[in-house]
């Protein structure tokens, strides 16, 4: 089903949710190329016509692949997973993967999308303490959770997208000042995922499109 042609990823370094399918390419060893699309020059340039068509909601990603465009991240991963080799991104368990899909959904549906950049943007002057009320509600949810579901990586001992979706929220969490050792489970997990190359390759302050200010 795969084709030779090199999928294209339409994101930016510090979103998180472009951060989740840069991490998903780089467990499946896939190459692939990027279009930056600043969140924040010329007022924002996933508002243009021409990136509307990309994806009409006017957010990062859009990932040209197979010749077609895909949006929404975890949408993203599980065509990755069900279409590229490599390690599995979905245990082959029932009751693991809905693990993963529960903690995947608590982050990309429950935390982070209450601090993304158009939300914080409306905001305003509370933008901080919003979003540090928001990921704590959300951590305080999760970390119960990742002590159930927990080995070495956030169900058991293979990573999955749930760990995909975890590291993204955390760098989010420090952006915004919170105390992340007040999750020790969330805190040991990504710490052992950030030694990880793909999570490494992957991150914000290695991307084409880092500012120099920023860069690793």
């Amino acid at each position: 089903m795969a084709t030779q042609t090199k999928p294209i990823l339409h994101g930016y370094f510090r979103s998180s949710c472009s951060w989740r399918v840069r991490i998903a390419f780089a467990l499946k060893g896939v190459e692939y190329d990027q279009l930056p699309v600043n969140l924040i020059k010329d007022g924002g340039q996933q508002l243009t016509e021409e990136y509307k068509a990309l994806n009409p909601m006017q957010q990062v990603p859009a990932v040209e692949i197979d010749g077609t465009t895909l949006s929404q991240s975890l949408a993203v991963i599980q065509y990755i997973d069900e279409t590229r080799p490599g390690p599995r991104l979905l245990p082959a368990d029932p009751k693991a993967r809905a693990q993963v899909r529960m903690i995947s959904d608590l982050i990309a549906s429950g935390i982070q999308p209450l601090q993304n950049l158009y939300v914080i943007q409306k905001i305003g002057a509370e933008k901080m303490q919003w979003s540090q009320h928001f990921i704590d509600r959300g951590f305080q949810a999760l970390e119960p959770i990742l002590k159930q579901t927990a080995g070495k990586y956030c169900v058991g001992d293979e990573i999955s997208m749930a760990d995909i979706c975890l590291v993204p929220q955390v760098y989010n969490a420090e952006r915004f000042k919170v105390d992340v050792g007040k999750y020790p489970t969330i805190k040991r997990l990504n710490e052992a995922l950030l030694e990880i190359e793909a999570f490494q390759v992957s991150h914000p302050s290695r991307q084409p499109d880092t500012p120099d200010d920023l860069r690793a």
